[in-house]
């Protein structure tokens, strides 16, 4: 069913919710797997029209990329990685689109209504924006702090 998935990660607590999710999906449909990252720091932002290197914090970012990859490529999944910059949702779509993707699946956050229109939600721009379907899978709540 799904030959190509895009998973969207962010380097953070909420990436094994999907990672996990995806692991499953694609070794049932025989997929392979293509993650993005897109790095939207101020460096990132501009890296192309100023001709900046690469910030440290790219750089790791690729580092992490190329870990999870390795960890799909030894689970027997074929994968690749890519660090995008610049928009989230605006590099995601066009990702999906250039890379023959047919379904895009990224972590939420499970933010309520207030805290999407303060933050915004990648995935609520990108579920818009794309024809491709968009699998969400909400990432667990992180453990309160003890009073």
């Amino acid at each position: 069913m799904y030959k190509r998935i895009l998973v969207c990660l962010e380097n953070s607590p909420t990436d094994p919710s999907i990672i996990d999710h995806v692991k499953e999906l694609a070794r049932l449909c025989d997929s392979t797997v293509l993650l993005i990252h897109v790095a939207d720091g101020w460096a990132a932002r501009n890296i192309k029209q100023l001709d900046l290197r690469e910030s440290e914090e790219m750089r790791e970012d690729r580092e992490y990329l190329e870990r999870v990859a390795a960890g799909f490529v030894a689970a027997g999944i074929p994968s690749e990685a890519l660090l995008a910059t610049g928009d989230p949702p605006a590099e995601i779509t066009a990702a999906a689109d250039r890379e023959r993707c047919d379904l895009i699946a990224m972590a939420t956050h499970g933010h309520k209504l207030i805290a999407d229109v303060i933050h915004g939600s990648v995935a609520t721009s990108v579920r818009h924006r794309s024809m491709v379907p968009v699998l969400l899978v909400r990432a667990p709540a992180p453990p309160k702090a003890a009073s």
